[in-house]
């Protein structure tokens, strides 16, 4: 045996370094024979929808390279040309392989012209594209939108590595490409830790990387309200500290850099419940709670099932006249056409100590809490809805029977995920599942390969309810993840659920997409972003580079 695992080591470790490169995979340890396709370098991340990969091989000379595009005066591929050119950059130090044919330049040709400045990311977006790298000096990338140029270029970067002698090559190939499905999405929790800005930003750049197209900015919940609001700018009175907070410059920034890679940015501000910190500035917003008996009077906690306060208050005008204000601001402010409402997680116990609430569910007929939940849900969506919004929302209201818009998507996020994909479905809703890609809780080992295996249609066998998914999203909850870490707690585990949701469904062998994940890593170690590894490996002659991060600005 022990002669047997030699020899499969020997051979194994030949295979890799034939192919080996000085930008990607170098060699793994096997603790025991290894299953799977050895992917070539330059294989992509996420797997097209159709790769023909030729063994024929071109060379290519970063200094002298050209991207020319179709379109002029496109700020979207003007500073996306502008990226990709860094990235194919692989080395300081590599050279053209002499003995190959160059590639000189990549054409792109985008069907829709539309390139206005208020032109942004949407649902349903077109992100198809189609590439050739055929032997001639000219590739030729072509989509219909800008949106799917984006991707493609992506993918072109991606095919580039380097060879003995630091030369660089790149295979000829025809790719044709779309998502499977439209909405693939990453979840930040801004408000349990404070992300930076800057931090936010390589997070667009990563998201690109693995062709995501949402980021679901979960700003605020009970311990933090960071957003600054031109509505209502006491709410910035629930920050951590005045430092702790996204000014309007910011939120400008970030969705101008969301745009540029074809990212949506979906703010979420959860009510009725996650809302302690709305009541720092605003504090008739919140429920007052009573101690143990009425004699405790209000504003008085009962640990552990109520604080003094908590909870927007149901039963007065002024909370649904605030948020009417403040979502006609978010309206205003966020371009996607879609919000998050939260409605989650609603404790009832505040309401269950107060009298007043007692009252007021007399005469409205309440006989249970969850009517007075009900009614608060509905008055939102009411409020959301007549300003010509669309909402998404988690699914603790379907399950206690609130009716909402046919256009309204609902997030699976609790357990028993595939039961709850099937009754909601049923119920005619879209969907968007997150349950068990939560990426918060870790495990020792290569947990990447338990959220690889995930898939989202395994509900049913019914065609027509798998047409209601809409995709799904990875959420990385703060409790834990600060600026300091949650890229490195993220990536590239977050990358097997990109793959999942942007590649056919039966790319699926986990042991195959090991070796790609692995290249993909040192990818994202080249381009200046801290990725762990997922196996023992490392990525030939460089580790993280922080001087070649897009947005290395130190963190504070």
């Amino acid at each position: 045996m022990a002669l047997l695992m030699m020899i499969y080591r020997i051979i194994f470790v030949i295979v890799v370094l034939i192919g080996s490169t000085s930008a990607d995979l170098s060699w793994f340890y096997p603790a025991s024979p290894l299953t799977g396709f050895v992917a070539a370098p330059g294989a992509p991340w996420p797997m097209p929808e159709s790769w023909q990969n030729s063994t024929s091989q071109m060379t290519l000379d970063p200094l002298t390279f050209q991207f020319t595009s179709d379109l002029t005066d496109c700020d979207v591929i003007d500073n996306a040309i502008q990226r990709y050119m860094k990235y194919i950059d692989l080395d300081p130090n590599g050279v053209i392989d002499p003995g190959l044919t160059q590639l000189t330049g990549l054409t792109l040709t985008v069907d829709d012209t539309n390139c206005a400045q208020d032109y942004y990311p949407h649902q349903g977006m077109d992100e198809s594209y189609s590439l050739t790298i055929s032997g001639s000096t000219e590739g030729s990338l072509s989509a219909k939108t800008i949106w799917g140029a984006l991707r493609g270029l992506e993918t072109f970067s991606q095919l580039l590595y380097l060879k003995e002698n630091k030369m660089y090559r790149i295979n000829q190939t025809t790719i044709i490409d779309a998502p499977r499905f439209p909405f693939r999405g990453f979840l930040i929790d801004t408000s349990r830790h404070f992300v930076t800005v800057e931090v936010i930003l390589n997070i667009l750049d990563l998201l690109s990387w693995d062709k995501f197209n949402v980021l679901h900015w979960h700003i605020s919940d009970d311990p933090s309200f960071p957003y600054t609001s031109r509505t209502y700018p006491d709410l910035t009175m629930g920050a951590y500290t005045p430092d702790h907070v996204y000014s309007r410059d910011n939120i400008t920034k970030i969705l101008y850099e969301a745009r540029l890679r074809g990212i949506r940015l979906l703010p979420e501000f959860d009510t009725p419940g996650h809302s302690w910190s709305w009541g720092e500035g605003y504090p008739a917003l919140l429920t007052p709670c009573w101690g143990e008996g009425l004699e405790g009077g209000p504003f008085k906690p009962n640990y552990p099932y109520h604080g003094p306060s908590e909870v927007i208050n149901p039963m007065e005008e002024y909370s649904y006249e605030f948020m009417d204000n403040f979502f006609q601001e978010i309206a205003e402010d966020f371009p996607d056409g879609y919000i998050h409402l939260g409605l989650d997680e609603v404790n009832h116990n505040c309401w269950a100590s107060n009298p007043n609430i007692s009252s007021w569910m007399e005469d409205m007929g309440f006989t249970e809490l969850n009517q007075v939940e009900q009614y608060y849900v509905e008055r939102i969506i009411e409020i959301v809805a007549r300003k010509g919004s669309y909402y998404i929302i988690w699914e603790d209201p379907i399950n206690k029977g609130v009716k909402v818009n046919e256009s309204a998507i609902v997030v699976v996020w609790m357990g028993n995920w595939e039961e709850s994909m099937s009754r909601i479905t049923s119920q005619g809703h879209y969907v968007i599942l997150s349950s068990p890609w939560y990426l918060n809780y870790i495990s020792y080992g290569e947990d990447w390969r338990t959220y690889y295996a995930i898939e989202p249609l395994s509900f049913t066998n019914n065609a027509t309810l798998w047409k209601l998914v809409k995709g799904g999203e990875a959420c990385m909850w703060g409790e834990y993840v600060d600026s300091t870490n949650i890229i490195s707690r993220t990536w590239p585990r977050i990358s097997t659920v990109g793959e999942r949701l942007w590649s056919t469904i039966d790319v699926k062998n986990v042991d195959d997409a090991q070796y790609r994940l692995h290249q993909h890593r040192c990818r994202i170690l080249r381009r200046g972003m801290p990725a762990q590894p997922i196996m023992n490996s490392f990525c030939g002659d460089y580790e993280w580079d922080y001087d070649r991060s897009p947005h290395n600005t130190p963190l504070s």
